[in-house]
Parts: C-alpha cells; structure tokens; sequence
C-alpha cells in the first residue's frame, strides 16, 4: 500500500483519464485519495497546440491503530507496481527500437530516390508550416546522430527560424503530431511508408545528449544513496535513450513504470 499523504501528478487527455490513471498506478480507489485539479488542458488543431488535463492524487492518512505493511528488504524482488507494468512497457519499447531500425527502409533507397524523398517531404512540411503562418527554412539529411551504431539513420528534415519553440510543444508533443501528419502525407504520395525525423533547430539531437547525460548523473545518484530514481515522464522514444545508455552499467538495471502518458524510466540499483 501506498504511504501515507503519497502524492502523485498524472497527465493524460482528460481529468477522468487522468483520475483513472492515477488510481490504477497507486492500487487504491477514489475514496482513498484527495484528488487536486491542476490543469484541465485544452484541445488543440490536430493535436497542434493541445495541453494535457494534470491532476495531483494524494493518499489519505490511514488510521493509527491499522497493521504496519510489511516491509520488504531493497534486495528482495522488485515491487509488484513495477513488475506489473515492465513487461507491457517494454514491449512499446522494444517496438519503438524497431521502427528505428527500420527507418534504414528510406535510408538503403538509391541516390536518386532519397532525394525525391527529401524533396516529396520538405515540400508538405513547408505547407504545414504555411498554414500555421511559420516562417522558417527547411534542410534536410540523414540522422546518423539519433540512432545507435549499427542501426540505419532516417531522413531528418531540420527546421530553422527564430521563436519556433510552438513547433516543440510540451513533451514534444507538437513536434510528433507535426511528424506524424508529414509522414503520414509522404507515405500516400510516395505509395510506401517513410520512416522520416521533423526536426527544429536540432533538438532531437541535443535532447538525446542531454538524456544520456542525466541518465549517468541520475545512475550515480541511485547508487550513492542506495535508492531507486525515478525520472520524468517521456515519451518511448525517449525512454529508450535512457535504457540504452545505462543497459551495461555495472551497477544499476533501468525499468519503466506507469502507463499510457504518464510512464517514467525508474533507474534501480543492482
């Protein structure tokens, strides 16, 4: 059972989604929780501009005369919370690998079928950026720097300008829906689905080092304290960058915890 006055912030579509969400991660019913409203979100335009609903779920205080838990010692097996959702959670991860490995379909194209690729894109990007009054250059290449050694690199449309952070969004959220529509486009004209990358300013790149780094300093600090760290909530993409970079560590075992929008990458020592 959760601690006593546990706090927990979940994010999803709706408030009821995320009420939902909440309960099923702390195992308690709502009569068990005081529930605080933080942000109902709002809709955006195909998925542009939208804000999740965030709600805070805080345990209540149980009485003074109920049993203690039990209490399991840290090398004991891992928590049921975990191990409950691990295995679904990893499997989207493992699919996510995938489609990143897969990207190589666009990238094994002969010369001249990339470029008709990289033109077919960067004109439907260039429309979409249109239509939301962005004024912006488009370039593109392959992204060696966004996969593995040994996986093929995607074609990477990198968009510049100045105040183009609208084009990011919350959790990268604007940036996937506006990659989602430009492959989904490309992919109709083209007659084949394109594994492609919409970039602002190299973003992706730069969160990726950034990801690889917090996840060494949150690695150490897992094992200085001798405690689990939980990070923030990311997308699989993202939690996938973490995984990789601490999968050899010698001295902690990453798993991920929670479901839908709300799952985090929870760094464990060994």
């Amino acid at each position: 059972m959760p601690n006593q006055n546990e706090s927990l912030d979940v994010s999803a579509k709706t408030v009821d989604e995320a009420i939902a969400q909440g309960l099923r991660q702390l195992g308690l019913s709502r009569d068990q929780v005081e529930i605080e409203i933080i942000s109902e979100g709002r809709r955006g335009i195909f998925g542009l501009g939208s804000e999740e609903a965030t709600v805070r779920l805080t345990t209540k205080s149980r009485p003074v005369t109920e049993a203690a838990p039990e209490v399991t010692a840290p090398s004991e097996a891992t928590p049921p919370s975990i191990e409950m959702v691990a295995a679904a959670d990893e499997e989207d991860e493992l699919e996510e690998a995938d489609q990143i490995a897969d990207y190589g379909q666009a990238g094994e194209a002969e010369p001249a079928q990339k470029q008709d690729i990289a033109t077919v894109a960067s004109r439907y990007l260039h429309e979409l950026l249109e239509h939301m009054g962005i004024e912006a250059e488009i370039t593109s290449r392959w992204g060696t720097d966004l996969v593995e050694a040994g996986e093929k690199a995607p074609l990477v449309l990198d968009v510049t300008g100045k105040d183009l952070g609208i084009l990011i969004g919350r959790r990268s959220e604007t940036l996937q829906a506006l990659q989602y529509m430009v492959r989904l486009m490309v992919s109709k004209e083209l007659g084949s689905w394109q594994r492609i990358v919409v970039d602002v300013e190299s973003y992706r790149a730069r969160r990726r080092q950034s990801l690889r780094q917090m996840a060494q300093r949150m690695a150490e600090r897992a094992v200085a304290n001798r405690e689990r760290v939980v990070m923030e909530a990311m997308s699989a993409y993202e939690r996938r960058i973490i995984h990789v970079a601490l999968r050899d560590h010698p001295a902690v075992f990453t798993k991920s915890i929670g479901r839908e929008n709300n799952r985090k990458v929870t760094i464990i020592p060994k």
